[in-house]
């Protein structure tokens, strides 16, 4: 799932944001995009999102996690 946080208050570091989605989906990718805010590309559910940042210190609300729609062409599982 591809999400866009845009939290009102300040996130942790991009670095321990980025070990923490690592640990829970080692295949996720997360960035910080200046208009688009944090971007994660992970095997999470938004509510695990807010759940995971708030765990490493973030204090995002769950309506400011937005799901984007789905790119997948489903090429890669058959």
């Amino acid at each position: 799932m591809e999400f866009h946080v845009r939290a009102s208050r300040p996130l942790p570091p991009l670095a321990i944001i980025e070990d923490a989605l690592l640990a829970f989906d080692p295949a996720s990718v997360v960035d910080l995009d200046l208009v688009q805010g944090l971007r994660v590309n992970a095997a999470i559910d938004a509510a695990q999102l807010v759940e995971l940042l708030n765990g490493v210190g973030g204090h995002v609300l769950p309506d400011e996690v937005e799901q984007q729609p789905s790119v997948c062409c489903g090429g890669c599982s058959g």
